[in-house]
């Protein structure tokens, strides 16, 4: 008799909007520091800059009978100048990297929640493996360049593909792409 091991749950429901929680923001802030100090190396100590004093922190959140449970998806967002908005710092725990369109629906949000806001041009800096899905979510490469050591595609949001998010902080729900 083969006995397999039971997959891990994943749900099959996750909540994409506004970090308004203190938990919501530390789960972002540990994510962060999971993905771009523990995992990709690309900061030392931790990832934290002057920017998260007013960037606006963005959230994936896994549920557990309908209610949000863990953050597992996170972006921040800010505006240099007005009008100019930045996206960064885009991240998606490992688990769930492949069960939906998290990092779509984080963009999805972020540019909206700009638009929303006056934004007329949506820039980010994303990492060379990331500009395909970037590509495909109506963005245009800027130019390159090297942020900390590692090369990056300075891109540019189609604003006419993201309609205004006037309301980031109820977001709305996703669902898990079906299993193939």
């Amino acid at each position: 008799m083969i006995i397999e091991r039971p997959a891990a749950f994943v749900t099959p429901e996750f909540l994409i909007r506004l970090a308004t929680e203190s938990w919501e923001i530390g789960g972002a802030a540990s994510l962060r520091h999971r993905t771009f100090v523990t995992e990709q190396g690309i900061f030392e100590d931790h990832d934290r800059d002057a920017t998260d004093r007013h960037a606006l922190p963005l959230v994936a959140l896994s549920t557990m009978a309908s209610e949000a449970d863990e953050v597992v998806g996170t972006v921040r967002i800010h505006e240099e100048i007005p009008g100019l908005w930045w996206g960064g710092r885009l991240a998606v725990a490992p688990a769930y990297r492949r069960v939906g369109r998290l990092g779509a629906e984080l963009i999805r949000l972020a540019v909206g929640t700009a638009h929303a806001r006056g934004c007329h041009t949506f820039l980010a800096n994303v990492q060379m493996r990331n500009v395909p899905m970037f590509e495909s979510l109506h963005w245009e490469a800027v130019g390159e360049t090297d942020l900390h050591g590692h090369p990056h595609m300075k891109m540019q949001a189609n604003l006419a593909a993201y309609p205004p998010v006037k309301d980031p902080a109820r977001g709305w729900m996703a669902l898990r792409r079906p299993a193939a």
